[in-house]
C-alpha cells in the first residue's frame, strides 16, 4: 500500500487524498466516516479531501443522506493519468531538446572526452535517439552489450537509414563475436570491410564519436578500462567523414552485388 501511495503522490495527489483513494479501491463505496475509520485520516479532514478527489475526477459522489463516495476504477483513472504525464513529458522532452542543441551550436569548441564504456554505449544511443535522417557507422570491435544496445535504439528510430561498415568478428569475454551476422539478423544494412580498431560514429552528417580503446597483447580482447570516446559536433569535420563513408560504403556494396567485376 506505501508503494501505492507513494506513486499515486507522484501523479499529484496528496498524501491523504492518495490515502482515501487507496481505501476506496477496497470499499468500493462507502460513506466519509467509513474512509476516514478505515484510512485513518482525520475526520475534520475527509469530507475536504474526498471533495478534491470528485474534482479530479478519481471518485463520484452519490446523493443521499449521508453522501456515497464511489471510487472510479484505477484501470480508467491511473491510465488517463498516464497519457496525461506521457503528453507532459514528450512536451518537455521537445523544449528541452530544442533548448539543448541550441546551446550546443554555440559552443565554441563543440568536442568532448567521455571516458569508460558504460557512458560511451550511452552517449552512442543518444546520437542515434536525436538523428533525425541516417546514422553511419565504421565497427573496427564492439564493447560487451555494445551491439544489443545499438540495436535496439536503431530500432527505436524506425526512420533512420542505418549503413554499418565493419569487421567480420571481434573478441568479447574469450568469445567469437560474429558481427555481420548479428546485425544482419536484426534487419540492419551492415557490409564486411576492412576496418581497423577504432568506431566512428556518424549522424545526419553533423556531429560524430570515435572511439578507442587499447587491446590484449594478442589483439583480441578490448581491455574496457581504457576506451575513450570523441564526441565532435563541427560539422564540416562530421560532413567530410559523411562522404568518405558513402563513397567506401558504394564501392563496396558494388563489389558485393557485381563479384565477377572485381
Amino acid at each position: 500500500m506505501n508503494d501505492d501511495i507513494h506513486l499515486l503522490k507522484g501523479i499529484g495527489l496528496t498524501l491523504y487524498e492518495a490515502q482515501a483513494y487507496v481505501t476506496l479501491t477496497s470499499l468500493i463505496q462507502a460513506t466519509a466516516v467509513e474512509v476516514s475509520e478505515k484510512s485513518g485520516i482525520p475526520r475534520s479532514k475527509i469530507y475536504d479531501v474526498l471533495k478534491k478527489l470528485n474534482e479530479k475526477d478519481f471518485i463520484e459522489i452519490e446523493d443521499g443522506r449521508p453522501l456515497t463516495y464511489i471510487v472510479k476504477s484505477p484501470v480508467e483513472v491511473l491510465s488517463r493519468e498516464k497519457e496525461r504525464i506521457n503528453e507532459k513529458l514528450d512536451d518537455t522532452i521537445t523544449r528541452l531538446t530544442n533548448t539543448y542543441e541550441n546551446g550546443m551550436s554555440q559552443v565554441q569548441a563543440p568536442i568532448w572526452r567521455i571516458y569508460g564504456v558504460g557512458k560511451i554505449i550511452n552517449q552512442e544511443t543518444e546520437i542515434i535517439k536525436r538523428a533525425k535522417m541516417s546514422i553511419n557507422m565504421r565497427i573496427g570491435f564492439l564493447f560487451e552489450n555494445e551491439a544489443e544496445s545499438l540495436i535496439k535504439a536503431f530500432k527505436s528510430n524506425k526512420k533512420l537509414k542505418v549503413k554499418i561498415l565493419a569487421s567480420p568478428i571481434c573478441y568479447i569475454n574469450n568469445e567469437k563475436i560474429d558481427i555481420i551476422k548479428m546485425f544482419k539478423d536484426a534487419g540492419i544494412n551492415i557490409q564486411k570491410a576492412d576496418i581497423p580498431f577504432v568506431k566512428v560514429m556518424i549522424s545526419d552528417s553533423k556531429e560524430m564519436m570515435h572511439t578507442y580503446t587499447k587491446f590484449s597483447e594478442d589483439k583480441r580482447e578490448v581491455i574496457p578500462e581504457t576506451a575513450i570516446g570523441i564526441w565532435n559536433k563541427y560539422e564540416d569535420v562530421a560532413k567530410n567523414y559523411d562522404e568518405r563513408f558513402e563513397n567506401q560504403f558504394k564501392k563496396i556494396n558494388k563489389k558485393v552485388k557485381n563479384p565477377h567485376n572485381q
